[in-house]
């Protein structure tokens, strides 16, 4: 038996994959969830075969639900929005259903998950994929979502103060709080906007409109002041990006 979780916003959607599936005997929906928080516990709890996941929901998207996700599995995503298709196939996902999709077009998809979860083995590879997929792209993030035991935190990139590498994670300042990441360096640096970020230090990469002052420090060495009174060390390397990027 292959249970199945679907996870959307939009209560016809959720319904539309019920009735196709309600024919399936060997196929058994075993939650229906409507926001990502939701869905991504369900998940981690109860261990599907297979996830029916919409790609654009509010607070958490599809593509952020993965990224968090403890546990693999197989994933159709399902939108309305056909921008997301050729990204969904990048992700290496099992199919993409574009809403309203038809009975014939939902039973593909399902050949095709069912064929995937018989190759049981390329279920971690699946999910191992989209997430070295996110960290290998240029595609510039605006949030960042973080897990913290059973807590989710959604930032907003306009809300970081700055970053600082800690070994294999990455924290994240806030007027708010801080928040520990399992990211690199290179991953925000990669993600976020020249215009708006500047990579001063091998340690820190920082918000450029959160800097009040540039200070000489020791000689040849330097530190930025943060409007909220914290100073960071500014590289050699890091004070001519700096510089360039503030055009002085």
């Amino acid at each position: 038996m292959i249970k199945a979780i679907i996870i959307d916003d939009e209560s016809l959607a959720r319904e539309l994959v019920t009735s196709y599936l309600e024919t399936e005997d060997e196929i058994k929906v075993i939650g229906e969830y409507s926001n990502g928080f939701e869905g991504l516990k369900a998940i981690n709890e109860l261990n599907p075969d297979l996830v029916f996941l919409d790609v654009q929901m509010p607070k958490l998207t599809g593509f952020e639900l993965l990224e968090l996700l403890d546990k693999p599995c197989n994933i159709v995503f399902t939108t309305a929005y056909n921008e997301y298709a050729i990204k969904a196939f990048e992700h290496n996902a099992i199919d993409y259903l574009l809403k309203p999709f038809s009975i014939d077009r939902f039973i593909s998809a399902l050949e095709k998950a069912k064929d995937r979860i018989a190759k049981t083995n390329e279920n971690i590879d699946q999910i191992e994929k989209i997430k070295s997929h996110n960290d290998d792209s240029n595609e510039l993030i605006n949030r960042v979502v973080v897990k913290s035991r059973n807590k989710i935190d959604v930032i907003a990139v306009n809300k970081i103060k700055y970053f600082e590498a800690q070994d294999d994670y990455v924290m994240i300042y806030t007027n708010e709080g801080h928040y520990l990441k399992q990211k690199t360096m290179k991953y925000f640096e990669s993600h976020l906007s020249t215009s708006e970020f500047c990579r001063i230090h091998r340690s820190y990469l920082v918000r450029i409109d959160q800097i009040s002052q540039l200070q000489p420090y020791e000689k040849d060495s330097w530190v930025v002041i943060l409007k909220s009174g914290e100073s960071l060390k500014v590289s050699r390397n890091g004070f001519k990006l700096l510089k360039k990027q503030l055009e002085i």
